[in-house]
């Protein structure tokens, strides 16, 4: 039965991979999702079911528009296939039990979150305020150690992002701090802060290397979402193995 579970969570993980694509895409521009199909961005062409399936579509058309052959980005095979991975890793490492839906509720707002932030650099209320409810009733049933923990890490990530706001004259965006507010929810005090440190690490190394190979311009904006979803899944899947691991080494 193990390999089936596994099967049907990476089905289900690029099933809704494919639909946090599209949420992440729509939520922004305030689309809707069931009168407006689904198509192409540069010839304006209807993309129709069978070019849709999740993966096998975008192999199948060689990452290309089937009506004016041009380049399908390969962020919407991507986020299908990394939400598939966290499904199955967050079976794995959790297994069956409460704290599972948690984890895949993460997965789901996170992969919707990097999709809208890569494309506009923008992380929308309307996604945090759909996840926010979800995240207390969840902690509510699977609460942390001690159960306060979570509205102590809400609101230290909260305050902590404000005063970096104010600090460093807009540094980070609103979006920024309202979803560590979020995580804080999820993950507690400790998990929160190394959130915070490793997506600020990751953001400095990544940045870094991009201004060296002059990918990126010394003054170009770029989106902070995809680091913190990196700072946010380590920390909530590996947090007390890194914290542990702190503290012996120091």
């Amino acid at each position: 039965m193990e390999f089936e579970f596994m099967l049907l969570f990476f089905l289900l993980g690029i099933i809704f991979g494919s639909f946090f694509n599209v949420a992440g895409l729509r939520v922004p521009k305030k689309r809707p999702f069931v009168a407006d199909r689904s198509y192409c961005p540069t010839c304006r062409q209807t993309i129709w079911w069978y070019d849709l399936i999740p993966v096998l579509s975008y192999v199948f058309l060689r990452g290309k528009c089937r009506h004016c052959q041009q380049r399908i980005s390969v962020i919407y095979p991507a986020v299908e296939l990394a939400t598939g991975f966290f499904f199955v890793f967050s079976y794995k490492k959790i297994g069956l039990n409460i704290e599972l839906i948690v984890a895949l509720t993460l997965v789901s707002m996170l992969m919707i979150i990097f999709v809208s932030d890569l494309h506009y650099m923008l992380i929308p209320n309307r996604i945090l305020l759909f996840f926010l409810p979800i995240f207390i009733v969840l902690r509510i049933f699977q609460p942390l150690n001690p159960w306060w923990d979570a509205v102590a890490g809400g609101l230290t990530a909260l305050v902590l992002l404000a005063v970096i706001i104010i600090v460093s004259r807009g540094g980070m965006g609103g979006g920024d701090m309202k979803l560590f507010g979020l995580l804080g929810i999820v993950l507690g005090t400790e998990k929160v802060l190394l959130a915070f440190f490793l997506a600020t690490l990751i953001g400095a190394l990544f940045g870094g290397i991009l201004l060296l190979f002059k990918i990126v311009g010394r003054k170009q904006e770029v989106p902070f979402g995809p680091y913190i979803i990196v700072g946010a899944l380590l920390a909530y899947f590996y947090g007390n193995e890194i914290i542990v691991w702190y503290f012996t080494f120091v």
